[in-house]
């Protein structure tokens, strides 16, 4: 099949996933990358930073237009991010290929699980705090979350949304919009890291893959308006957990 085609068939798909969920389109994009596009691990985990930035971006924007987005709150969350990016960034692409790959698909197994379990999702949910949590708790978990976005090349919005909820106290309604904020911040610092390093991009399948990416975004918030949410999970779910033991096994192998 066409390179151009599958670029853009695979963005679509990432950004259904990101503007339907709030996040794990942006796991679906390495292994994307890598089996149907040909990127070697260390170039797919720094092509999907670039997607991840730009498609989480314009996500923002949208969210911030109708005032769904902590700046403060959120902008307090991912500074604690920022270095242990930056560093995990610098130290992913000397990591041999079959670790990164599976160390992703841990990560990605983690994320189909919480999207098959929206219930148990939904009672964390339910149970958050609305007193202020200590500042080392956020610290830590923002630290945490920023070192997973280096190494992997991931946005994280599937663990970012629920720390928000349990940890920073963020209602949902809020909680997308602000982990599109630190998932933007913390992958760019992952990215600045990851482009001083020689990495060869394909910017031929990039583009696309980014373009579709963007305009897939727009239309998954529309169709999580007319789809419930836990049937999209379940659907996206299903797929990753697939993905992952392929990537678990081909790592092994």
């Amino acid at each position: 099949m066409n390179t151009l085609v599958l670029a853009s068939a695979a963005g679509a798909v990432v950004g259904l996933a990101l503007g339907g969920l709030g996040g794990g389109g942006s796991v679906l994009a390495v292994p994307a990358l890598i089996y149907l596009l040909g990127f070697d691990p260390a170039a797919a985990t720094t092509a999907a930073l670039l997607i991840v930035i730009a498609t989480s971006l314009t996500g923002l924007l949208a969210h911030a237009r109708r005032g769904r987005v902590r700046w403060r709150t959120g902008g307090l969350f991912a500074a604690a991010g920022i270095v242990p990016a930056a560093i995990a960034g610098a130290l992913s692409v000397r990591i041999p290929a079959g670790v990164l790959t599976a160390g992703f698909a841990v990560l990605a197994a983690v994320a189909a699980v919480r999207m098959l379990r929206p219930k148990r999702e939904a009672a964390a949910r339910a149970g958050a705090s609305t007193a202020a949590p200590p500042a080392g708790r956020v610290a830590r978990t923002g630290a945490g979350l920023g070192t997973v976005t280096g190494f992997l090349g991931v946005g994280g919005g599937f663990l970012v949304v629920p720390a928000l909820v349990t940890v920073v106290a963020v209602p949902m309604a809020e909680a997308v919009g602000t982990s599109l904020l630190v998932i933007t911040v913390n992958s760019t610092a992952a990215l600045a890291t990851r482009l001083t390093t020689p990495t060869v991009l394909d910017w031929a399948v990039i583009a696309p893959f980014t373009a579709a990416a963007v305009l897939g975004a727009w239309d998954g918030q529309r169709l999580a308006a007319r789809v419930p949410v836990a049937a999209l999970q379940r659907i996206f779910g299903a797929v990753l957990l697939a993905v992952a033991v392929f990537m678990l096994v081909d790592a092994m192998a």
